[in-house]
């Protein structure tokens, strides 16, 4: 046997146990220049590396810098996705959850790491899915600093994906927010969410899975499941920017991601303080109602389990809220009052005090 004969056995028997390393390769090279994009003057090396490299350069101007990491997935989105033929919008979905999570305590992302894993490599899929998370880091200022991809037979489904992601960002320690400084009568301003986001995809299958997902429904404004079910997670780093900018006392944030409007706010709550939400200070988005609809759910349940078109929230106070709204509308939110902080703790639902939906 030739050592030619041997290599091409060699690689048979690989590629026969159901992982082709060429194909991997080939997906670095689709997504290539894409993250190539994303470097900024603080990324030391290129593409190519064991580990990314990222100068303390930018921490430059900090008192007492402070590092803030978040890692997660985007659910079964991945399944919807797979069904449409739409992997790209993943990459952006698990970028601004990341970066959403960690805006939260005021921390500005710095860099993103990624991790993409099929049954059976598909470099055109991953490469999508990474070119979308570049986009998302790109337009976001942050450095894709590195990432993996694994092709895992006997593991996942063939044909099905999974995506991980990990942001690192920092904040000044005297800026870093944690919600201690809430108080009773602080307003809460939310804005939109574009949709499902990357949580209650479980609860959206089993509602929305024997329905025509190509339809252009009527109880939809006349659009398709098809179109928006794969839509984005979007990011609010813009908004707080706009906050800060405007010196708006920005005392507490929320991303509304699993768990809801009943979950996600008490986690930045201190003793003693809740949260009180108006349910008919905003329309519930045409598409949520039709899963609640259609799957059966209690009203409570459907607030824990979606966002409900509610994708982030900001604290502040009373006096500061005209300021936050006109913020925020210059920047092209769509801002509303949705409730304010109470005495007593977690969130209830219920009207406003007179006057208090209206700044």
């Amino acid at each position: 046997m030739t050592q030619t004969d041997r290599d091409a056995a060699g690689a048979s028997a690989y590629t026969r146990a159901g992982v082709d390393i060429d194909a991997g390769h080939r997906a670095v090279a689709l997504m290539k220049d894409a993250v190539a994009r994303t470097h900024t003057p603080a990324v030391l090396g290129g593409i190519g590396g064991f580990g990314g490299l990222f100068s303390a350069s930018a921490f430059a101007g900090l008192q007492d810098p402070v590092l803030v990491a978040s890692t997660d997935g985007v659910g079964t989105k991945t399944k919807v996705a797979v069904r449409l033929g739409q992997p790209g919008g993943l990459g952006e979905d698990i970028v601004n959850h990341c970066v959403n999570d960690i805006l939260v305590q005021g921390a500005r992302p710095l860099f993103f790491l990624d991790y993409v894993a099929m049954g059976r490599l598909s470099p055109e899929t991953v490469a999508e899915v990474v070119t979308g998370a570049a986009r998302a880091c790109q337009a976001l200022g942050v450095a894709l600093l590195g990432g993996e991809t694994a092709e895992m037979p006997g593991v996942y489904v063939e044909g099905e994906l999974d995506i991980v992601g990990t942001v690192v960002g920092v904040v000044d320690r005297p800026a870093l927010i944690d919600g201690s400084r809430l108080e009773v009568g602080d307003v809460v301003i939310a804005l939109p969410s574009a949709g499902l986001h990357t949580n209650g995809f479980s609860l959206a299958r089993l509602a929305l899975d024997g329905l025509d997902w190509r339809e252009e429904r009527a109880d939809l404004d006349g659009q398709s499941l098809a179109a928006l079910l794969p839509v984005p997670h979007r990011a609010y780093l813009g908004a707080h920017d706009a906050l800060v900018g405007a010196g708006v006392d920005v005392r507490a944030m929320s991303h509304i991601t699993g768990g809801g409007l009943i979950d996600n706010p008490p986690r930045v709550f201190p003793p003693g303080v809740g949260m009180q939400i108006d349910p008919a200070s905003w329309t519930v988005p045409p598409l949520f109602e039709l899963i609640v609809r259609e799957a059966q759910v209690e009203r409570h349940e459907a607030f824990r389990a979606l966002n409900m078109g509610v994708g982030f929230l900001f604290m502040v106070p009373a006096d500061h809220a005209p300021a936050a709204l006109d913020a925020l509308r210059q920047a092209g939110e769509q801002p509303w009052v949705i409730g304010g902080m109470i005495a007593g703790s977690g969130v209830t639902f219920g009207p406003l005090a007179s006057g208090e939906g209206t700044a």
